[in-house]
């Protein structure tokens, strides 16, 4: 094979060139490592690399291949894992002082299957710390630059797994959603990422943010490679050690392909006069509503009629969560311990107001508030209610079209210290908590660059539970529809400052 960049090949190809011998896994993990190496100076997308786990699991690979063993779906795959994921032989330190010497005993069930598929475990990726924020601002070790421009955030909480796809450091990676936190990210770097639908994925090894928000899902710059990820992730089915976890016995590349004529495409018109939607961001989707109906879908108003009660709900749902999970960081059996101390209560309370930086302090004493005598039922038991409401309206709204249409960001990629208010930064995420906060799935999926800003801009396509593989279909004609008319190329490739250095296969 001539030489080529490993930014120029999409997960599949990788894995195709594999099996085929036109490289060997080991090159590839070099070309990566390479790749890594030249470019994080820029992006700064990884808190840790692991160049042992990578070689190791390349080799490994390799010699399959030479002993004329089947290779795995997705062998030689350069991976990137976000930081609140365990995986043996690194750190798990959700970018957070609180565990910035964890190292995990174990490694979770969405990483081992992932590992299990063939994937080469590249290193672990920046987040904002414990993922709380919309940015990567949040991590207490440092930023995470976004590829497209390195003065502007890469999105949040997952901005490390979409940046390393899309400098082109790694074909793929893991990100965890709990209101937005692949598809907001994914949007502002230009890449595509997935929230499968609640329970899809285990979540047994994640460390929680909120339990019954939280998901796991996959970053890649094509949908295909999406789908051949959302395959491993699902792959064993039902996970004995998550008992939210669900069998999805279905092949998601089996109707990547498959026409959208006749099917219909619901539109919120709320959603597009929303204040704070920039009007590059409402063009571009719109542009994406006419790519849909061209390929002969059916465009149908939905009403969502308890929507704005989305966001409130979810910042009283969230850090009540947020709360009862973070307790078990008391400086006591793990993580950052104070020293000096006289007593376990002055342990405790110094460990944790020295471990946790701002932001998790800001969600655990709101989740404090919130759970506490005569304010739980005022609020909480409001938001529970509201989430039912919600649930409901997407049910009814289902009955009429098989998929939803709406942005995946209100603007593009802001500068870093654009938004200083919390109340502002919460906002990023307006279009996506709700999806969180009934479960259903969602795609991200890039349209190319802003008429004003000439950053990335996607729109996002949201479905009904469990179907997921429905999802992906309407994605892929949405990718189709934006795609280069001579190559077939994706709307976006590699950005562009990046594309290149280092990285020679």
């Amino acid at each position: 094979m001539a030489s080529t960049n490993i930014d120029q090949l999409t997960a599949a190809q990788i894995a195709a060139g594999v099996a085929a011998g036109d490289f060997s896994a080991t090159e590839v993990a070099q070309a990566s490592l390479a790749a890594i190496e030249a470019r994080e100076g820029d992006v700064r997308a990884f808190l840790q690399v692991a160049p042992e786990l990578a070689l190791g699991a390349a080799a490994r690979v390799d010699a399959d291949r030479a002993a004329g063993k089947p290779l795995p779906p997705l062998a030689g795959v350069p991976l990137a894992v976000k930081d609140n994921m365990n995986l043996v032989g690194t750190r798990t330190t959700c970018a957070s002082r609180m565990l910035e010497n964890y190292e995990s005993v174990y490694t979770a069930t969405c990483v081992q299957r992932m590992l299990d598929a063939g994937c080469l475990p590249m290193g672990k990726a920046n987040m904002d710390e414990f993922a709380f924020g919309s940015s990567t601002e949040t991590s207490a070790f440092h930023r995470t630059n976004n590829p497209w421009d390195t003065e502007r955030v890469p999105g949040g909480s997952s901005g490390g797994s979409a940046a390393a796809v899309a400098a082109g450091e790694v074909a793929l990676s893991l990100g965890s959603d709990t209101g937005g936190s692949i598809r907001q990210p994914a949007s502002l770097c230009g890449v595509v990422g997935m929230k499968p639908t609640y329970g899809a994925v285990s979540r047994y090894g994640v460390v929680a943010f909120g339990s019954s928000l939280d998901q796991v899902g996959p970053f890649g710059r094509t949908v295909a490679d999406v789908a051949l990820a959302m395959n491993a992730l699902v792959a064993g089915g039902h996970d004995p050690y998550d008992c939210t976890s669900q069998d999805c016995p279905v092949d998601f590349m089996e109707h990547l392909e498959d026409p959208i004529e006749g099917k219909r495409v619901g539109i919120i018109p709320s959603f597009m006069e929303a204040d704070g939607l920039t009007p590059e961001v409402r063009s571009a989707v719109e542009a994406a509503a006419r790519k849909l109906e061209e390929q002969g879908a059916e465009l149908v108003e939905v009403d969502l009629p308890h929507l704005d009660a989305a966001i409130a709900a979810y910042y009283v749902i969230g850090p009540a969560e947020a709360f009862s999970n973070l307790a078990r960081f008391d400086g006591i059996r793990y993580g950052y311990q104070e020293k000096g101390c006289s007593n376990l209560t002055e342990q405790s309370s110094l460990s944790r107001a020295h471990g946790f930086g701002p932001e998790a302090k800001r969600r655990q004493m709101l989740g404090a508030y919130l759970l506490s005598s005569g304010v739980y039922d005022k609020y909480y038991y409001a938001a529970q209610k509201a989430r039912t409401l919600i649930t409901q309206d997407y049910g009814r709204a289902y009955q009429k079209v098989d998929t939803i249409l709406m942005p995946a960001s209100p603007r593009t990629a802001f500068k870093f210290g654009e938004i200083s208010d919390p109340t502002q930064m919460y906002l990023s995420d307006l279009y996506t908590i709700s999806i969180n906060i009934c479960g259903n799935g969602g795609v991200s999926v890039p349209l190319g660059l802003g008429a004003d800003t000439h950053l990335p801009v996607s729109a996002q396509l949201v479905g009904p539970a469990f179907k997921d593989r429905q999802l992906l279909t309407f994605a892929r004609a949405l990718e189709r529809g934006f795609a280069d008319s001579a190559t077939g190329a994706p709307a976006l490739a590699v950005a562009p400052g990046l594309a290149g250095k280092g990285g020679e296969l």
